[in-house]
């Protein structure tokens, strides 16, 4: 059973609505599960014109029966500040229940969506990101992490979680500790959504980027040399951003076939050595 909701990050109500059911059932593909039935959370202001409340709706309830679950209803309840999300519950054998701590020395890691939702949004909010960037950065919010975790199932992974609030590293860091490993990142291996790049050399970032970073110091160790844009980009905090990882590398290209005949991109970006924390590389 897990449960996430939040504010608008984009304009569009649909859009909204698809991004905030796929980042709340993402918590069941991360542990090898299926979605089942959800219920709405919602918060809305009372003089919020309907057309706009439907549309919201709209968007989860689609993303649910993608999911293959119910909507089994909901609460709702007025609020200043609009609010929207999904309790959700999903099913797993418990003998096939994937989580962070099984990462060991030689695998390789694996990312499934590009970073930069945190960046690109703000940047959007501010009126400075392109129809484009937009465009794509909502596209990757609305994609369902479901078929990546069937092709997990099916292939062994040793260690899964999705990548959200705490961004890749903060993600990372939670495979690494719980696995008792050291997660090393290729940063120029890691995707970064368009323009992405771009907005946080700008210096275009989120609140959350900035205490992910505090959180995280002294827990992951840089290259002198790496590019402070790179550097906000592997901090960004993600919506509904993809799973994280970790292969034995003798199923690595079994893996890889699994993501291409299905469709979905799929980056490796990097491996797992003995150690403890996270090690961006050169």
């Amino acid at each position: 059973m897990t449960v996430d909701f939040f504010a608008p990050l984009v304009d569009d109500p649909y859009d909204y609505g698809a991004i905030a059911a796929a980042n709340a059932m993402s918590d069941v593909y991360a542990m090898g599960g299926e979605v089942l039935l959800a219920l709405n959370i919602a918060a809305f202001p009372e003089d919020m014109a309907h057309e706009i409340l439907a549309r919201i709706l709209q968007g989860g309830a689609d993303k649910i029966a993608e999911a293959g679950g119910i909507m089994a209803g909901g609460h709702t309840i007025i609020d200043a500040e609009p609010k929207y999300g999904l309790a959700v519950l999903g099913l797993v054998h418990p003998e096939r229940a994937l989580t962070k701590a099984g990462a060991r020395p030689g695998d390789t890691l694996y990312l499934s969506k590009p970073l930069g939702t945190g960046i690109v949004t703000t940047a959007a909010m501010r009126d400075e990101a392109s129809p484009e960037h937009l465009a794509a950065a909502v596209d990757s919010m609305t994609g369902l992490n479901r078929h990546p975790s069937h092709v997990l199932r099916e292939t062994g992974v040793h260690a899964l979680t999705d990548v959200t609030g705490f961004g890749l590293l903060g993600h990372a860091y939670e495979v690494a500790s719980a696995s008792d490993v050291c997660i090393r990142i290729q940063p120029s291996a890691v995707p970064a959504l368009p323009g992405a790049l771009d907005y946080a050399a700008r210096g275009i970032l989120t609140g959350g980027a900035g205490r992910n970073r505090e959180y995280l110091a002294g827990k992951v160790r840089f290259a002198s040399d790496l590019p402070e844009a790179l550097g906000h980009l592997l901090f960004d905090p993600q919506t509904s951003g993809g799973l994280l990882f970790t292969m034995p590398p003798d199923r690595a290209r079994e893996v890889e076939m699994a993501f291409e005949t299905g469709g979905r991109p799929l980056w490796r970006i990097g491996d797992v050595v003995q150690g403890t924390g996270v090690e961006v590389t050169s």
